[in-house]
């Protein structure tokens, strides 16, 4: 399928976001420094995650055809998981902003409030991922792996982005770096199973199934029109196997093995804070084009009739 940038800063920002988010609300229930850290980061943690959130909604209506209709999507939250995301979204963005209000006012983060965050970001999660788990005929998206892979990737990116908000501040990094680093190779084995998983898979539909005739001998020589089309523009990204497997190699490289390197040497470096940023930059970077590669790699049914001549 064609990936729409929009989409991809949005599922790529907004799941940093979540992860940052479990990062500091796990820290007020007695994680990386308890109580303490959390209001030392809190505030500043929480203003980041609200800047990712915001810079991912204002993505995320340059993918409306519409923008003013897009209070609409709620409508069908009984069946859409869209209009699901839709409404869990605002409400992650309107918890981490009370959450926000509550520091600033009382000086202190109460457990409740970080619970309910928590709350928030795995519904968000849930949300976000099904809309793509949740069509069976895109056989590449309809596995658990699909959720696994959205949430490890958010919390890897998250954790790495903490870690370097807690070594700027001066606190200790060296429990919130491992998890970082532990949720990085998590979400490289995730991602990789779930590589192999669509390299064995068998695609459905045929240029035989598309026209309704059994015959081995069929040669298409002509997609039965000129023009371009709407199905060639949304269902097909325009590029070839060799540029497929050139964004794989380098969002497997730059989005988990690289990071990888640059975290453990954060841990063991006098002054963490430029590993972890840089760890954190050249994740995001590979995330992204982890998420062009999600949707490129699609093979989506009705391209096996649409663009199997050129």
């Amino acid at each position: 399928m064609r990936p729409a940038w929009s989409v991809l800063l949005l599922t790529t920002l907004i799941g940093c976001a979540q992860g940052l988010a479990v990062a500091l609300a796990l820290a007020v229930l007695g994680l990386f420094g308890g109580p303490v850290a959390a209001l030392a980061a809190g505030r500043a943690g929480l203003a980041v995650v609200l800047a990712l959130g915001a810079v991912a909604l204002i993505a995320s209506f340059l993918h409306l055809g519409r923008p003013e209709r897009a209070w609409r999507a709620a409508a069908m939250w009984r069946t859409s998981w869209l209009s699901r995301e839709v409404i869990a979204l605002p409400a992650f963005l309107g918890i981490t902003a009370f959450t926000l209000v509550w520091m600033g006012l009382m000086h202190a983060w109460p457990s409740w409030l970080a619970l309910t965050l928590l709350l928030a970001c795995g519904a968000l999660w849930l949300c976000t991922a099904m809309i793509y788990a949740c069509v069976r005929f895109i056989r590449e998206w309809a596995t658990p792996l699909t959720l696994l892979n959205f949430v490890l990737m958010g919390l890897a990116s998250g954790f790495i982005l903490a870690a370097a908000l807690f070594a700027s501040l001066g606190l200790a990094v060296g429990e919130i770096a491992s998890w970082a680093l532990g949720l990085t190779f998590l979400a490289f084995v995730g991602r990789m199973a779930a590589l192999l998983r669509t390299a064995r898979l068998v695609l459905a539909g045929s240029v035989q199934s598309a026209i309704g005739v059994r015959s081995n001998h069929i040669v298409q020589i002509s997609r039965g029109f000129t023009a371009g089309s709407f199905n060639l523009r949304e269902f097909f990204h325009g590029q070839g196997d060799t540029v497929l497997r050139s964004v794989q190699g380098g969002f497997v490289l730059m989005g988990f093995l690289v990071p990888l390197g640059l975290i453990g040497a954060g841990i063991g470096a006098n002054e963490p804070l430029a590993w972890f940023v840089v760890a954190w930059l050249t994740q995001m970077t590979g995330l992204i084009a982890e998420r062009w590669h999600f949707f490129a790699q699609v093979s989506h049914s009705q391209n096996r009739y649409y663009a199997a001549a050129h």
